[in-house]
């Protein structure tokens, strides 16, 4: 029993992480019907900036701050010299395209840091463990599981109760009747992407502690962040969270009885809610 909710509340802090990833994705997409293929490369950035601030300054707070915002500021550069010029193109040239990018974001990364990937240590108030009579779980991974539920919230308040949450909201059902209400279409683009990518930084940073910062953790990231996109419907906020949930508690549960399989777990799960609700979770028509 202990090991059963060992893997559960593994899998909830796995999919937290992966509700970071998916809902950048889905923001953007929603939006902005824009495939973000570097996504996965950006939260790899997160990770390594995040050991790097942490290796200057010796401070891991420091280190969680900063990397997203850093992501956020290159995702900026990207948008304006590079992203932007791509809206009007269909997703085969958008995927290309942006594999480009991943690709070179990618080296850049091996010849900045390494092919031996970076070990972040947590900070010593969230080192050991959790007991509670004979259940025993980590610090780091409840914080973890706090951090991206607060943030969640955050982010779900923002895009309900704000005026940019409602234009986003407004853009994912109709982006050409925004910009035709008079709004600033590429400003609203511009942030729409800056938040997307920065969610990815931030998942990056906040795993970093759990499997090192890696030059290729990104494309499984990707991989997986689609699935739950899919899973979860495609532009749908709530849908990234539920899809992250299930593909968190699948991978974590079939590891421990079939560690080879658990990616075909993944996928069959997949293909069952596709079968199920073809657009998703909650996805629309």
């Amino acid at each position: 029993m202990n090991m059963f909710l060992f893997e559960v509340m593994n899998g909830v802090a796995l999919g937290m992480i992966y509700f970071l990833m998916a809902a950048g994705l889905t923001i953007i997409f929603g939006m902005m019907n824009f495939v973000n293929f570097a996504h996965g490369a950006l939260y790899a950035v997160g990770a390594y900036l995040c050991f790097q601030v942490i290796d200057w300054s010796g401070n891991f707070w420091l280190g969680l701050i900063v990397a997203p915002i850093l992501v956020g500021l290159l995702a900026l550069v990207l948008e304006r010299t590079l992203i932007r010029h791509l809206y009007s193109f269909d997703h085969p040239t958008q995927i290309l395209i942006t594999m480009g990018v991943m690709l070179v974001i990618r080296e850049v990364i091996l010849l900045i840091w390494g092919t031996v990937p970076k070990p972040v240590s947590p900070p010593d108030i969230l080192t050991g463990v959790m007991v509670m009579g004979d259940f025993v779980y980590p610090y780091y991974r409840m914080f973890v599981i706090a951090v991206t539920a607060i943030i969640g919230l955050g982010l779900w308040l923002m895009l309900e109760r704000t005026r940019f949450g409602i234009m986003i909201r407004a853009g994912s059902e109709n982006s050409k009747m925004v910009s035709l209400l008079g709004l600033n279409s590429n400003l609203l683009f511009s942030v729409t992407f800056v938040l997307g990518v920065a969610l990815a930084g931030l998942g990056g940073a906040l795993i970093s502690p759990i499997r090192g910062a890696d030059a290729f953790m990104g494309v499984e990231a990707l991989g997986i962040a689609f699935v739950v996109v899919v899973i979860g419907g495609m532009g749908s906020f709530p849908g990234a969270l539920a899809g992250a949930l299930v593909v968190g508690l699948v991978q974590s549960l079939s590891a421990g009885f079939w560690p080879e399989g658990t990616n075909i777990m993944i996928y069959a799960v997949m293909a069952m809610i596709i079968l199920l609700r073809p657009n998703g979770l909650f996805g629309r028509t």
